[in-house]
């Protein structure tokens, strides 16, 4: 579970880049003005997180004018209801109750964030129900408490619908209960305008890397790979960047990644190998 204040990104030099691929900052301009909980849907490494810190950053607490605060907790198979809503702790001779991160965001607010929330085990979303409705409180038996819901308070979950199975997906009574936002790859200009500014790739490696990374996930759609992220490309460019050699750099980056079937590692490699010859440049000989 990781928490993450907004307050540490109050300067300008601090604003998370993003660059929108389609409507998805309006969207959430207007679920986050209705309090409308948010489901963000996509494959992973295509700017989900990333995404949310920016918009944490562009929504501003009314109070304060500081960016809202953000709270992210990474869903898995051992987490339970309980360590998102507190628990006594032992304290001298008496116990002292803290707040879980669901409950701290819910009485101060700003967003919190269930990632991959379909990893948790089921008694999670039994919990937050309650505050993706009309009632917007959170029930704290432990305490004896109901928890109304700060007016800035905002709940998002996302998960990964490629990586689910039957016994991992949300039920279709969860999911209508959020507005989904889609998340896919970007187009290839905009992922290496992408790689230009994170990677900090050359405008050639970056079209290069960006026009192989398309090839590849039409693999993806064969069903030989997993398609490779953005977040994987701009590894690769920053170890280029570093020096290393753009064939091996992709080796490490994309093709190990992606698949260990070794026909399919022989289709990927092939396909780097064709945008990265040796001696093609990029640190290559």
């Amino acid at each position: 579970m990781t928490p993450t204040s907004g307050s540490s990104l109050d300067s300008a030099r601090s604003v998370p880049y993003y660059l929108p691929v389609g409507d998805e900052v309006d969207l959430f301009f207007g679920a986050y003005a209705d309090r409308t909980p948010v489901l963000l849907k996509g494959p992973t490494g295509t700017g989900k997180t990333r995404f949310l810190e920016y918009m944490a950053w562009k929504l501003r607490d009314a109070d304060s004018g500081s960016p809202l605060p953000l709270t992210t907790v990474s869903c898995q198979e051992d987490l339970t209801a309980g360590d998102l809503l507190g628990r006594f702790l032992l304290e001298g001779d008496g116990t002292r109750w803290v707040d879980g991160p669901l409950t701290a965001a819910v009485r101060h607010g700003g967003i919190c964030y269930l990632d991959e929330v379909v990893e948790a085990r089921k008694d999670v979303m039994v919990v937050v129900h309650s505050l993706t409705d009309h009632r917007r409180f959170l029930p704290l038996a432990k305490l004896d408490q109901t928890l109304e819901a700060h007016p800035s308070f905002l709940l998002v979950i996302s998960y990964n619908p490629g990586y689910q199975t039957s016994l991992k997906d949300l039920k279709h009574s969860t999911r209508q209960r959020f507005v989904a936002i889609e998340f896919g790859y970007a187009d290839e200009a905009t992922e290496a305008e992408i790689l230009t500014h994170e990677g900090g790739a050359s405008a050639a490696l970056a079209d290069s890397l960006a026009a192989m990374a398309g090839r590849l996930r039409r693999l993806n759609e064969e069903h030989l790979i997993e398609g490779p992220s953005t977040r994987l490309l701009v590894y690769a460019a920053q170890l280029i960047g570093r020096g290393v050699s753009a064939r091996r750099a992709c080796e490490v980056s994309i093709a190990a990644v992606v698949t260990d079937d070794p026909i399919a590692r022989l289709a990927v490699d092939e396909l780097i190998s064709a945008f990265f010859p040796p001696g093609s440049g990029e640190n290559d000989s």
